[in-house]
């Protein structure tokens, strides 16, 4: 687009807005509640942004330039002026800059996470030509200088550049405005957003103050096509906000959606001490030391997840989400077939509790895995208070009638701490991993409903630094793809590392992720 100063695209001037006072209803304004306002140096510069992780926005650098000596650029760390971020009606200080060098953008992290709104997703899916967005901001309208909610529009891609997006309004009054910079241009998906560009420059055609002008062409900032980058950097708070000293459980699994042509990781199901159980959804992107992108809140504290005992991931069904099955303080045993970012759904009773069913209060340990031949993660074995195992084929379509005894009572097996199924030799079946209570860890390679085979294999030696695991959890967290083969243990001390690609030969290095 021909025609915008290198001093309006630095001014903040332009960006991204419709032109109208009011667009829609008040329910889809709130639906779009993730777009921000920034207010920068006490009143000097007003922009927009969009909430993209509790504690992160995406906006442009250019709010933040320091005029032409700075060269446009905007230096990381700490903002030079005060600037505060007005999200969903709470007012948060930005207290941190990421800058990308090759672009008009930048992450903008907050003083704490915001809660009670849904960031906006991260699109990946490439931009393409004649594509229809909607576009966000808190910037002037036809008639209004400040509105105090944002509006949206609809626009198309016109062109698409490196690094860039040129967008024309979708109706005749559509436009960006002064103080729309830095706001989001979104699809949407199913119901949901999917961030795929920030407002930097316009022509302002139609906006208050700026009659006159009837062009009124966009352009934006693209971040589909950097958009692990922005993933990246946003996970960077993201387990560290939590105490993992009180993490009591957790579990792997696809709960927010499939391996995204091999390209997404496994999420993570934790229930903690109080009761609290959370969801932390597998990356996209390639950064090894950040697994996780978006947490969600399934339960608060104080619920009946206080009363689990054992709790293990699995693939139940052919179709939709992973689930966990669960053993319960009272006997019972439950599978919820599907989970994800809104719950856990499709409860199966296994076997109820209570009563006259104490039986299942002596499965000490328990792990789901692909123990026959087909895909599914479906096969739970079980180890017992007096140290005998069992194996439940096929629980999500037979229940807990497929039942082998793999081994019988054995004090030996007392000494098991954690169990957890996954692919490490390249047996036909899963593995089951070990961890003593002596700090060794062992493979039991190839394991089915005829037992155990061949030799175990020790990937952590007697005496390790295991012995201090306060969770182990295997899942495919850093090689998507391969299946689960990385081992994220949660530490006594709150620490959280995970061991990526472990197979018969051990462990090979491990990624700290907290502490």
């Amino acid at each position: 687009m021909t025609g915008v100063s290198a001093a309006a695209a630095l001014a903040c001037a332009l960006s991204a807005a419709p032109a109208q006072a009011v667009v829609g209803d008040a329910a889809k304004n709130s639906a779009y509640a993730f777009a921000a306002k920034l207010d920068i140096g006490g009143g000097k510069r007003a922009c927009s942004a969009a909430l993209v992780e509790k504690q992160w926005l995406v906006t442009a650098a250019s709010c933040f330039a320091d005029g032409s000596a700075s060269g446009g650029k905007v230096a990381a760390g700490a903002p030079k002026l005060k600037t505060t971020a007005v999200i969903g009606g709470s007012t948060t200080d930005v207290v941190e800059l990421v800058p990308r060098e090759d672009r008009d953008l930048v992450m903008a992290k907050l003083a704490k996470p915001v809660t009670g709104i849904a960031p906006a997703g991260i699109g990946f899916k490439p931009l393409a030509q004649g594509e229809e967005l909607r576009v966000a901001g808190y910037g002037r309208t036809k008639d209004e200088w400040v509105p105090d909610k944002p509006h949206s529009a609809k626009f198309t891609v016109s062109a698409l550049r490196d690094g860039s997006v040129e967008l024309a309004g979708a109706s005749a009054d559509a436009a960006v405005c002064k103080g729309d910079t830095g706001g989001p241009a979104f699809r949407e998906v199913g119901g949901r957003y999917e961030l795929v560009g920030v407002n930097s420059t316009s022509w302002q055609g139609g906006c208050f103050g700026n009659e006159d002008e009837t062009r009124k062409g966009a352009v934006d900032t693209r971040v589909d096509d950097i958009a692990g980058w922005i993933q990246s950097v946003s996970s960077r708070t993201l387990l560290p906000r939590s105490s993992w000293k009180y993490a009591a459980y957790t579990a792997s699994g696809y709960f927010t959606g499939g391996s995204n042509d091999g390209k997404r990781r496994m999420d993570l199901f934790v229930v903690w001490k109080d009761g609290e159980a959370t969801l932390f959804q597998g990356a996209d992107h390639d950064d090894p030391k950040q697994p996780f992108s978006a947490e969600y809140k399934i339960a608060d504290k104080g619920s009946y997840w206080q009363d689990a005992r054992a709790v293990t991931g699995g693939k139940f069904t052919e179709n939709g989400s992973d689930g966990i099955t669960v053993r319960w303080a009272s006997g019972k045993v439950s599978t919820y077939m599907h989970v994800d970012q809104e719950g856990v759904h499709d409860e199966k009773t296994l076997r109820p509790g209570g009563g006259d069913n104490p039986f299942w209060k002596n499965a000490r340990l328990i792990t789901a895995g692909r123990f026959t031949e087909n895909s599914l993660r479906d096969d739970l074995l079980v180890l017992w208070e007096d140290g005998s195992t069992s194996m439940y084929s096929d629980i999500g379509t037979k229940g807990l009638s497929g039942w082998t005894q793999l081994t019988k009572a054995d004090s030996g097996w007392k000494n098991a701490v954690q169990i957890s199924a996954g692919e490490f030799t390249g047996k036909k079946t899963a593995d089951l991993l070990i961890r003593w209570n002596d700090g060794q860890a062992q493979l039991f390679p190839g394991v089915d409903t005829a037992g155990y085979h061949g030799s175990r294999i020790t990937v952590r030696p007697v005496g390790s630094a295991w012995k201090n695991a306060q969770t182990l959890t295997v899942g495919s967290f850093t090689a998507p793809g391969k299946g689960p083969n990385d081992v994220l243990v949660g530490w006594n001390d709150g620490n959280v590392s995970y061991y990526p690609g472990v197979d018969a030969a051990g462990t090979h290095g491990e990624v700290q992720l907290v502490g």
